[in-house]
């Protein structure tokens, strides 16, 4: 995830529901003018060059999601900080979420807490799915949840099952060698036994396949002996016990793993950097344009007032949301109906 997988990685659940209002309680629930500059409904559907909300739940994503009253949002429950399930929380009252999805106070980190943001501007109420990564990135959803912040990176071969929405953070790909090691440089890493994420843009990265848009990617090391794992965490552990040289993933997962003891060092400088995206259902059955319009405005806004950089302040240590702010979603090259 999160780097993110291109290629299966197990776990998780879903669901979903719908309920129909009146469009003028649709209306009301917009909340379209908003303390973050949110655009209005209409406006934001013109930002995407999309067609104008319809207002109606059964043809249009962003009229659904505000009938309904919810915010279904897919995330990692184990993927701290950027994601977590907060022990002992207490589950909402009187939550709209359905039983076997979880309420605000159950979950949070970096991408849970950016998904609050968007529901609050939205008016709606967050609810919180899992399910295995890769049945995000192949799209073909089936309504089973809304939007995806899942620190998923913004690739040419994602572009083709989902939609992006403009990034709300961008971290480094690292690598990381054990504390006691004597290299220093990641050139020196070359024709020896690096770890990635399986299927992910770190492995992609190593064979030479990633394609990132906009972006002209170097190589620092030729002729990677190359191991991969379903999870970071173990990867880098097995770099610490001299299992294997080094371990590319993106730098708050690393540096997260030193935090909790593991003897690890970050070695500069990064193998390249990735822009992290909502991700939308290209397979969506409803009008996609007004709602990942009003996404894009909204993320926009918690740009310009901070907010996003102060989360990742809170999580990271370090604000690795202000180089997205910038990001120009019309280089991607993506059409919204």
């Amino acid at each position: 995830m999160h780097p993110r997988i291109l290629r299966p990685r197990p776990v998780r659940v879903l669901p979903v529901l719908a309920a129909v209002l009146v469009l003028v309680a649709v209306a009301a629930c917009s909340g379209a003018s908003s303390a973050t500059g949110a655009a209005t409904a209409t406006g934001a559907a013109t930002a995407t060059g999309g067609a104008a909300p319809s207002g109606d739940p059964s043809r249009d994503k962003l009229a659904q999601v505000l009938a309904r009253g919810t915010l279904v949002l897919w995330t990692d429950f184990d993927y701290a900080p950027q994601s977590f399930v907060v022990k002992d929380a207490t589950r909402a009252a009187s939550t709209k979420c359905q039983p076997n999805q979880k309420t605000a106070p159950e979950v949070s980190g970096y991408d849970a807490e950016t998904g609050k943001l968007v529901a609050a501007e939205l008016g709606v109420e967050p609810c919180f799915v899992t399910a295995p990564f890769d049945s995000v990135i192949a799209g073909g959803w089936g309504d089973h949840w809304d939007v995806a912040w899942g620190s998923g990176a913004i690739t040419a071969s994602r572009l083709k099952s989902l939609y992006v929405t403009q990034p709300y953070y961008s971290t480094p790909a690292n690598f990381f060698v054990a504390a006691s090691s004597t290299v220093t440089d990641p050139k020196q890493l070359s024709g020896k036994k690096i770890g990635a994420c399986a299927g992910c843009t770190h492995e992609a990265y190593l064979r030479g396949t990633l394609s990132l848009p906009g972006v002209t990617l170097t190589s620092l090391v030729t002729n990677p002996q190359i191991v991969t794992y379903n999870n970071e965490p173990p990867g880098l552990a097995d770099v610490a016990a001299g299992k294997i040289d080094a371990f590319l993933c993106s730098e708050p997962v690393g540096q997260g793993v030193i935090k909790k003891g593991v003897a690890l060092k970050e070695l500069t400088p990064p193998a390249f950097f990735t822009m992290k995206t909502g991700y939308l259902d290209r397979s969506l059955s409803l009008a996609p344009g007004p709602f990942i319009g009003r996404i894009n405005a909204v993320i926009k806004g918690l740009h310009e007032s901070g907010k996003l950089k102060a989360l990742s302040i809170q999580f990271f240590g370090t604000d690795y949301a202000t180089p997205a702010a910038s990001f120009d979603l019309s280089a991607v090259g993506q059409t919204v109906p």
